[in-house]
């Protein structure tokens, strides 16, 4: 009997040992803070967020709205759309209504100010200047007292004119020229040089932007629903808030991810695309200014790794990353807010990039 005793405990501490090697030797599986992110139960965080859509690789990995939007919601996501006329003007340029860039904006606005009554330097900011927020107009919607500050043009009837009449901007001691400035620029960020861009586009191609818009960028991409926004004498405005679907936003990701080609079909040329997304100005450490977008960095895998980015106050953003063949779209209403970049960022890294290490 004692035989029998002693092989079953014989049997069983065998059978216990090798159930806790197993348990101890046993590695869990990391989670996937994408598949498992639940916004509702982490509010506190992202409150305001309204849609995030993830995409990757040629295919669609996340998408989803939030705060009772849906993906026919059109929305407002401020300068994000700035972006689009640095787009459209690589196109008018690609179809030969403007010869390049470097070509100087005031002289298509004759009709708006006596070019031989005004600071002959002004007559030489190109549309690069402009492209690249580095002209020499005293023009800083970051300084409250700047004369070109968005404010200020939103109270006027002429926006055009506005911008056309602001003085040469001055350095004091305490600010970099351009000179001493990364890149040869001197950053200064002004929705009205954006105004004038598109206002720009519609004289050199003699068509109202939103109609020339929707011919050579966005029915080529499929998007046929835009809320436009328009200044008081009725051109398009191109200083935010064109109202787009996140899927819209996320085609126009694709094609700065693709070269400015969609689907096989060249909407915008790859050299246009690859001056856009090219480092023109600082705006500050770490971050990079190309036409009409910002590179920002982030991290990825332990390492550095930089994103242009469309950004839009509020925390609003279309995410392009060409090293992992990655765009993002996030949307957001945290407008006027001190967290509202923040949040969405934080979004973006601990959410996104995380579940693809």
């Amino acid at each position: 009997m004692h035989y029998y005793i002693l092989i079953f405990c014989f049997i069983f501490s065998t059978v216990l040992a090798a159930s806790e090697t197993n348990v101890l030797d046993k590695v869990a599986e990391p989670t996937n803070p994408l598949e498992h992110f639940n916004i509702e139960k982490q509010v506190e965080d992202y409150q305001g967020i309204t849609s995030l859509l993830v995409w990757r690789n040629g295919e669609m990995l996340f998408e989803q709205y939030y705060e009772g939007t849906s993906k026919e919601t059109l929305h407002n996501t401020r300068s994000l759309t700035k972006t689009l006329v640095a787009m459209l003007l690589g196109i008018a340029i690609d179809n030969g209504h403007l010869k390049s860039e470097r070509s100087t904006i005031f002289d298509e606005f004759k009709d708006k100010i006596d070019l031989n009554k005004i600071d002959k330097r002004k007559r030489t900011i190109t549309y690069e200047d402009m492209l690249t927020m580095s002209s020499m107009l005293e023009c800083d919607d970051q300084n409250m007292f700047s004369r070109g500050h968005e404010e200020r043009m939103y109270i006027i009837e002429d926006w055009a004119k506005f911008t056309l009449k602001l003085p040469v901007r001055g350095f004091p001691n305490w600010v970099s020229k351009p000179e001493d400035s990364p890149y040869g620029r001197a950053f200064s960020y002004c929705t009205a040089q954006s105004v004038l861009l598109g206002i720009a586009i519609e004289r050199l191609t003699s068509r109202s932007l939103d109609s020339f818009a929707e011919e050579m960028l966005l029915r080529p991409l499929g998007i046929n629903n835009v809320e436009w926004q328009y200044t008081p004498t009725g051109e398009v405005s191109m200083a935010g808030g064109t109202g787009f679907a996140s899927r819209s936003l996320l085609r126009l990701g694709r094609l700065l991810l693709n070269e400015g080609t969609y689907e096989e079909q060249q909407v915008i040329s790859k050299d246009w695309v690859e001056k856009m997304l090219t480092v023109h100005a600082q705006p500050r450490d770490r971050h990079g200014y190309g036409y009409q977008i910002w590179q920002m960095p982030y991290t990825y895998m332990g390492e550095e790794i930089r994103a242009w980015s469309m950004s839009g106050n509020g925390g609003n953003y279309v995410i392009v990353i060409p090293q992992l063949a990655l765009v993002s779209v996030i949307t957001s209403t945290n407008y006027n807010t001190r967290y509202g970049h923040s949040r969405s960022q934080k979004l973006f890294q601990e959410i996104v990039l995380a579940s693809l290490e």
